[in-house]
């Protein structure tokens, strides 16, 4: 038996059974973006994430179906859009590479991670107006190392990342 204990803006508490974890109320998923230049850099955003009370770095991602009451938004958009909104780069190509949970046991949430090549800067990026997002372009022979900095600054790195770099490098033309 499923029941919902809290209902929020953009999230729902629910308990079945012996579990509690959240849904989304607005959004039918996420979509995260490895998104890599014609020169060989990664593209990775740095914003203060409220839960984690701490600035994060990230690959850039958002999520799918929230804007408007657009549930049926085509998650390939959605990565399109999101990436424009916090990067400032629009992608000539973009591919899924894998799908799953984000936090299977937190959250029912389903992410995909996509590939973004043949990039074109059109704007600044930095988010949309609640959110002051930094855009790093960072080169790819670079970027462990980078990261590595950045942790030991006190910045936590999303593995998701990680994650990213392994598809990238397992699929590089």
């Amino acid at each position: 038996m499923t029941t919902t204990l809290y209902i929020g803006e953009f999230l729902a508490l629910v308990r079945e059974g012996h579990w509690e974890y959240v849904e989304r109320v607005k959004a039918s998923g996420a979509a995260i973006i490895v998104a890599v230049t014609d020169d060989a850099k990664l593209l990775l955003v740095e914003q203060y994430r409220i839960p984690c009370h701490a600035r994060t770095i990230e690959l850039p991602a958002g999520l799918i179906g929230d804007e408007g009451g657009a549930s049926d938004e085509p998650h390939a958009e959605a990565a399109r859009r999101e990436l424009l909104e916090e990067t400032g780069y629009e992608a000539g190509q973009i591919e899924p590479l894998v799908s799953g949970p984000a936090s299977g046991g937190l959250a029912g949430e389903i992410v995909t991670l996509y590939r973004a090549t043949q990039l074109r800067r059109v704007n600044a990026g930095g988010g949309v107006e609640h959110e002051d997002i930094t855009v790093h372009e960072v080169p790819l022979a670079e970027v462990e190392a980078w990261l590595a900095v950045r942790a030991k600054a006190g910045v936590l790195v999303d593995p998701k990342i990680y994650a990213g770099l392994h598809f990238i490098g397992s699929r590089r033309e």
